[in-house]
C-alpha cells in the first residue's frame, strides 16, 4: 500500500510525503477517519477535511468492476464520497455518447492537490477530468 500526506501548502504548491507498507490502511488508521472515494457513493466530496484518510480506490476498467470500490468499502464498514463532478460540471456532446465518472489515481489525486491549494473545485476539476472522460465545465460547454 502506498500512502501520500501533505506536509504543508506553500504559494505555488503543496508538498506530499510518500510512504509505503504492506500494511493496511484499515490497520494504520481510525476507520472513523477513513473516507473511500469512488464514484459510485451517494456522497458528495463537499471540502477536504484534513483529519480525515481518503482512500482512492483505483480502478481503471468501470465495465468490468462496476461498483466494486463502493461494496468494498461498505464490507470494511467506512464512509464513502465521490468528487463532485456532476455538481460542477455538465455531459459534453461527444460522437460516442461517453460519460464516465471514474477517474485514474493520478487523476483523482490531481482534482485533491488543486482543490486543496485553490479550495475551487471547478479549477480542481479543471485539472484533474481530461475531456476524454465526457465531463467540461459549463464556461467550456456555451464555447
Amino acid at each position: 500500500q502506498m500512502y501520500l500526506r501533505l506536509m504543508g501548502c506553500f504559494t505555488l504548491s503543496c508538498v506530499f510525503e510518500m510512504d509505503t507498507t504492506p500494511e493496511s490502511y484499515l490497520d494504520l488508521f481510525p476507520l472513523e477517519a477513513i473516507v473511500y472515494l469512488t464514484p459510485d457513493s451517494e456522497n458528495v466530496l463537499e471540502d477536504i477535511d484534513p483529519d480525515k484518510v481518503y482512500v482512492l480506490g483505483g480502478l481503471v476498467d468501470e465495465s468490468i468492476h462496476k461498483q466494486l470500490t463502493l461494496r468494498r468499502a461498505r464490507e470494511q464498514c467506512l464512509q464513502t464520497a465521490r468528487l463532485p463532478i456532476r455538481e460542477y460540471m455538465v455531459k459534453a456532446p461527444n460522437s460516442r455518447n461517453y460519460h464516465s465518472e471514474t477517474l485514474a489515481i493520478n487523476q483523482v489525486f490531481d482534482v485533491l492537490s488543486t482543490y486543496y491549494e485553490t479550495r475551487s473545485w471547478p479549477a480542481a476539476l479543471r485539472a484533474g477530468v481530461s475531456s476524454g472522460k465526457g465531463y467540461v465545465l459549463p464556461e467550456t460547454a456555451k464555447q
